[in-house]
C-alpha cells in the first residue's frame, strides 16, 4: 500500500465513544489512528461552550452544529414526524446535548452480563466509569465514584432553590421514595433529588468528548497529535462506505472537503457514528440482502438485524404555574440548568426496585415544567436506507407507541405520579398549580390518550439499532463490538446497546468506547509481548 493513506486504526465519529477510542489507542505512541469527523471543532463557540445554551441547542438543532433531517411520520402519533439528527461537530452528540450525566443502573448491566458475559458486569462497568469520571460533587459512596478521570462531572447547584426543594418534597410525599443525594451511586438509583449531575467543568462550561479526550494536550487545533501521539483528525470529512477485501474491512472511502479519497488501516475500522452507523454499514454491504440488492449495493454479509430494534425513550410534559418571585435556578449558578428531578419505578408497583421513569424539573419565571421520560419502552423502530447514495437521508422510523403497553405506561405516569405530585405541590405552596394537562384530562382516559399524542416530544436517546448480541438474538455485533460475518470491523456507540438503558445514553456510549478501546489495547500489548518472547 505504498503511497496510500495508511493507519493502524480508522475511527469514524468523534462523539463519546469515538473520541475515547482515538485517545486511548494513541496513548500507545506506536499506534496510529485516523479520526474522521464530518463537522468542525466548535468547542470555542459560545453556544457550545456556554452551558446555558444547552436546552435551546437540543430543541432547535441549529444547522451549523447538527445533521439536518427528519424521521418517518409516526403512525401512532397522528402521523407527526420528528427531527432525525445528531451533532455534526467535534464531540458529536456530547457537544450539543442537555448535559445530563446518568449512568445505567446495575439492573441494566446485569442484563448485559447475562447476555454478553462478565466484561459487561455491573462491577466492571462501575470500575470503568470510575476511571472515566472526575466527579465534582457529593455522594454517600465515594468507592463508586471516580475523582481522577478526564470527564468533568459537576453536581449542581450547590445550593438548590426553594422551588427545587418544594418539588423534591412533593415527589417524596407523592411516591413514598426518600430524597437521594447521588443517583449515580448504585445503592441509590431511585428517588427524588435537588441536584443534577452535569457534563460540566467546575466553572460550569460544557464538558464533551472533545474537551475531555481531544483537548489541547492531546492534539493541535488542526487535528495533529501532540508529544509523539500518532493521532490525525480529518475535519469536514464524511464517511461514505467501508472498503473490503473479501470479508475483511481494509479502509474507508470519505468525502473530505468536497474531494473523494480513501484511507486504509492495518488493523481495524471502528464505526462510532451514532444514528448514522446503521446507514454506513448498509452502504458498505452489511445488512438485509434484499434491501441492499434493491439499492444496487454488493452484499458483503447478509444480516437482517441491521437497522432493526431501534429504541428511544418517550418524552412528555406536565406544566405548572408558580410564584414568579420563586426563581427556578440560583442567581449565581444559571449553569445548573434544571430544577430538581427524580428517577422512579413503574407507578403501578410493577418492578418496584427498577427505574422506569425519569422526571426533570425545568423552571422559568412563573412556570415549572416536568419533563417525563418513560425509560422501559417496548416499542421498536427501524433504520432503512432508501438507495445507494450516501447523501440521501435514511428512513428513520422510531416506532413510537407501536407497542400499546407504552401508551398505558405513560398514562399511568400521569394518572398516578403527576396527579399525586400536583396535589402535594398545591399543599406545599398554593401558587403551584397544574396547568397542563388539567385534572379533568388526566381523569378521562380517552382525553388523556389524545393529550399524550398531541404533546408527545422527541429526545435524542436512540439506541440498539446495531444490537450487541448473537445473531440469533437480533445481534449485529458481538460483545467486543465486532461486526458479525466480517473481519476487522467494529461498531462502538449507543447503537450497539443490547438492552435499553434507564437514563440518558451518553454515559453508556462513553463506557462502550472505553471498554472496546481497552480490549484493543490489551490485545496489542499482549501481541507485542508474544513477539518479544519469540525473539
Amino acid at each position: 500500500m505504498k503511497g496510500k493513506l495508511l493507519f493502524d486504526y480508522i475511527v469514524v465519529g468523534s462523539g463519546p465513544a469515538g473520541a475515547v477510542i482515538a485517545k486511548t489507542l494513541t496513548d500507545d505512541k506506536k499506534t496510529s489512528v485516523l479520526l474522521i469527523e464530518a463537522g468542525e471543532n466548535r468547542d470555542q463557540d459560545q453556544p457550545i461552550m456556554d452551558s446555558t445554551f444547552a436546552p435551546e441547542l437540543e430543541e432547535s438543532f441549529f444547522p451549523n452544529y447538527f445533521w439536518q433531517g427528519e424521521g418517518v411520520p409516526q403512525e401512532n402519533l397522528d402521523d407527526r414526524s420528528f427531527e432525525w439528527t445528531t451533532g455534526r461537530l467535534l464531540g458529536g452528540g456530547s457537544s450539543i446535548n442537555g448535559e445530563q450525566y446518568v449512568r445505567p443502573t446495575s439492573a441494566v448491566f446485569k442484563e448485559w452480563e447475562q447476555l454478553l458475559g462478565p466484561m459487561w458486569s455491573p462491577d466492571k462497568a462501575i470500575r470503568r466509569f470510575k476511571r472515566l469520571e472526575n466527579y465534582n460533587g457529593d455522594t454517600n459512596n465515594t468507592a463508586a465514584r471516580g475523582f481522577h478521570g478526564r470527564i468533568d462531572i459537576r453536581q449542581a447547584p450547590e445550593a438548590p432553590t426553594a422551588l427545587a426543594e418544594k418539588l423534591t418534597l412533593a415527589i417524596e410525599q407523592a411516591t413514598g421514595f426518600s430524597p437521594i443525594l447521588d443517583y449515580n451511586d448504585p445503592d441509590t438509583p431511585i428517588g427524588p433529588f435537588t441536584r443534577w449531575q452535569l457534563y460540566q467543568k467546575p466553572n460550569g462550561q460544557r464538558e464533551s468528548s472533545s474537551t475531555a479526550f481531544l483537548s489541547s494536550d492531546i492534539m493541535t487545533p488542526t487535528g495533529q497529535g501532540k508529544n509523539g501521539r500518532k493521532l490525525t483528525v480529518y475535519f469536514k470529512t464524511t464517511a461514505l462506505r467501508v472498503l473490503f477485501h473479501r470479508k475483511r474491512a481494509i479502509g474507508v472511502e470519505v468525502l473530505k472537503e468536497g474531494k473523494r479519497i480513501r484511507a486504509y488501516s492495518h488493523k481495524k475500522i471502528i464505526i462510532s457514528a451514532g444514528i448514522n452507523s446503521a446507514q454506513l454499514l448498509m452502504l458498505s454491504g452489511i445488512g438485509p440482502a434484499k434491501t441492499l440488492k434493491a439499492s444496487g449495493i454488493p452484499v458483503i454479509h447478509h444480516n437482517p438485524n441491521v437497522g432493526q430494534r431501534l429504541t428511544n425513550h418517550t418524552l412528555n410534559f406536565a406544566m405548572f404555574s408558580t410564584n414568579p418571585d420563586d426563581p427556578p435556578l440560583p442567581a449565581d449558578d444559571p449553569n445548573a440548568l434544571y430544577t430538581g428531578g427524580a428517577f422512579l419505578p413503574d407507578p403501578t408497583g410493577d418492578n418496584p426496585d427498577r427505574r422506569a421513569v425519569q422526571l426533570i424539573g425545568i423552571g422559568s419565571n412563573g412556570q415549572l415544567t416536568i419533563a417525563i421520560l418513560y425509560l422501559q419502552p417496548q416499542s421498536r423502530g427501524s433504520i432503512t436506507i432508501q438507495n445507494n447514495d450516501p447523501l440521501t437521508i435514511v428512513l428513520g422510523d422510531e416506532g413510537f407507541l407501536s407497542d400499546p403497553s407504552d401508551m398505558e405506561a405513560v398514562k399511568n405516569i400521569y394518572k398516578i405520579y403527576i396527579r399525586n405530585i400536583a396535589s402535594e405541590l398545591a399543599q406545599i405552596d398554593p401558587s403551584i398549580r397544574l396547568v397542563s394537562p388539567t385534572l379533568d384530562i388526566i381523569e378521562d382516559d380517552s382525553k388523556l390518550e389524545q393529550f399524550i399524542k398531541e404533546n408527545f416530544d422527541h429526545n435524542h436517546h436512540q439506541q440498539s439499532s446495531l444490537r450487541m448480541a448473537p445473531i440469533n438474538q437480533g445481534g449485529v455485533v458481538d460483545r467486543f463490538g465486532r461486526v458479525h460475518g466480517v473481519k476487522d470491523l467494529i461498531v462502538a456507540d449507543a447503537s450497539i446497546i443490547p438492552f435499553t438503558v434507564d437514563g440518558n445514553t451518553s454515559s453508556a456510549a462513553f463506557l462502550i468506547g472505553y471498554t472496546i478501546a481497552s480490549q484493543l489495547r490489551y490485545k496489542t500489548s499482549r501481541s507485542r509481548y508474544a513477539e518479544r518472547d519469540e525473539e
